[in-house]
């Protein structure tokens, strides 16, 4: 499937020998040009000689962006300013952004591994590849636009933003592919369809990434772009960026890059592996990073390990999309609530749109309320309120286990965003 950026080892027996010579590597890089790295692995008693097998990540300290905010700027860093080319940062929790260095076989690696997810989507070098999303400090513009010129597509980079000039480059353009977050993928194809321009348009793929989307988003776009494919990627700056996995065209999961990094998936309390189809944080350690390498990267984002073989034929091992993040949590009435359970269960509520907002508020009465307002569905199935309200109730009591207030507005009334959408809200003074 994959020919012209295939994967070093080329099946899952071959894969756990490369993982280890990488890891090997990693540990022994780290521990000789890092001195955050040589301290700590040398408090949890750890030289890079006692890693022998994949048993042994487990036996590795953890790393956080905290590690990385405590070391601002240069963080881990583990090769000397001579061989650094590039510098990309984003948002931290403590007010500094993570800066990360990479070195130019960083930079030949992330577009090795981005240019496979053009690949498995389908793409060949006639296509036009319009990129919506942000340049400058953060990885995605950049990681777009020189993945798509690796590959060998025309890139578009028109960066974020500005609806009229997107919908003027797509027709004059005919760009057939269009990067974006799943926010303006919405906003465009409800813009789209406002003006009755689909004829106009040649869009047959959509890659998205930086935020969960819902089935009805992906309808919407569908029905009103006219596209025939939308492909879910995930990254992380940490990690080089986006283009670290890619969904299918069968659409079961998020194929991901072994071959460059080590996933595990542990529960964000006890830090052990969770079974397959449980949820977990996505830990990570790179393979052959060189400028910040990463040694169990915490990076509190939530999904599912997928078993078994995919029906597209890809040997790659497959993970769920992003369910959430475990700092994430809103405690309500002693339930830990992650917000992409909330999209889980109105993703099998039908007669709804794809825009909706949580809200949790402390009642009169000195209760905690939880309100969850849902959009009609635009073009979809007629249903009553009262019907959709009690779906929607009862859905939440028997996954969480608490009862919410629901509310059902007409289609269009909550806020769209060229960007990340922002959809729960924690009112309650603390």
């Amino acid at each position: 499937m994959l020919k012209r950026f295939p994967p070093k080892p080329a099946s899952l027996a071959e894969l756990a020998d490369y993982q280890v010579a990488g890891l090997k590597w990693t540990v022994s890089h780290a521990f000789n040009n890092s001195p955050f790295y040589r301290d700590r692995l040398t408090a949890a008693g750890i030289t890079p000689d006692l890693i022998t097998s994949l048993d042994d990540l487990r036996r590795l300290p953890f790393t956080s962006a905290d590690d990385l905010a405590a070391g601002y700027p240069f963080a881990l860093r583990a090769a000397p300013f001579a061989d650094l080319v590039r510098i990309h940062a984003s948002s931290g929790t403590t007010g500094k952004r993570k800066v990360l260095c990479y070195t130019q076989k960083d930079l030949d690696d992330w577009q090795n591994m981005f240019a496979r997810c053009y690949e498995m989507a389908g793409l060949t070098r006639e296509d036009r590849v319009q990129i919506a999303v942000g340049y400058g400090l953060w990885t995605a513009g950049v990681g777009f636009q020189q993945a798509c010129e690796k590959f060998g597509a025309l890139a578009i980079p028109v960066g974020p933003g500005n609806l009229e000039l997107q919908i003027t480059f797509l027709q004059d353009l005919q760009s057939t592919v269009f990067c974006c977050t799943a926010s303006m993928g919405l906003l465009l194809a409800e813009e789209v369809n406002r003006l009755g321009l689909k004829s106009t348009l040649n869009v047959k793929k959509i890659i998205m990434g930086a935020e969960r989307s819902s089935p009805a988003m992906l309808e919407t776009m569908r029905e009103f772009l006219g596209v025939e494919e939308i492909y879910d990627i995930t990254g992380l700056t940490e990690l080089y960026g986006p283009g670290t996995g890619l969904s299918c065209r069968c659409n079961t999961g998020i194929h991901y890059w072994p071959d460059y990094y080590i996933l595990e998936v542990l529960d964000p309390e006890t830090l052990e592996p969770v079974a397959p189809g449980e949820v977990g944080e996505m830990v990570y350690t790179s393979l052959h990073k060189e400028g910040v390498p990463f040694i169990r990267y915490r990076s509190r984002d939530l999904t599912r390990l997928i078993d078994g073989e995919c029906p597209c034929g890809c040997w790659l091992p497959r993970h769920d999309r992003i369910l959430g993040r475990s700092d994430d949590v809103v405690i309500f009435r002693g339930v830990n609530i992650y917000p992409g359970q909330i999209d889980e269960i109105l993703t099998r509520v039908s007669g709804i749109g794809s825009e909706y907002q949580v809200l949790f508020d402390h009642g009169s009465d000195g209760r905690d309320y939880m309100l969850i307002r849902v959009e009609r569905a635009c073009n979809g199935e007629a249903l009553p309120d009262e019907q959709v309200a009690k779906k929607i109730s009862s859905g939440v009591k028997h996954t969480l286990l608490v009862s919410p207030q629901v509310e059902l507005l007409d289609y269009g009334t909550l806020p769209r965003s060229e960007r990340k959408t922002k959809r729960i809200f924690d009112n309650r003074k603390f």
